[in-house]
């Protein structure tokens, strides 16, 4: 399920950065939900009760902050979507489990 919504949320991010800058509306669209799905990983990283290892949760923590920061360099046009996509990526290919390719 994570897998698939990683890829989701990568699509809407490609497409995002294939439009035209003054197509606004999907700009934001794509990173605010790539935003919110980081918010939601973090914030379960920082219930105590999460089971997963305290360093690989600072991990996704500080992987939330980034994507926070660097949408909205993105959103001000002072970056691109690039990491974000690469970012996404990385964690769709964690998620499939070794030798499998993401999106």
């Amino acid at each position: 399920m994570e897998y698939r919504l990683f890829g989701q949320v990568t699509r809407a991010l490609m497409h995002a950065s294939t439009v035209d800058a003054s197509d606004i509306a999907t700009r934001i669209d794509a990173l605010d939900w790539n935003r919110r799905l980081w918010s939601t990983l973090a914030t379960d990283c920082s219930n105590p009760d999460n089971a997963m290892p305290m360093a690989l949760r600072a991990q996704i923590i500080s992987i939330s902050l980034f994507v926070g920061r660097h949408s909205s360099a993105v959103m001000r046009g002072e970056d691109d979507f690039e990491a974000l996509i690469d970012i996404n990526k990385m964690i769709m290919q964690g998620l499939a489990g070794p030798g499998a390719q993401a999106a």
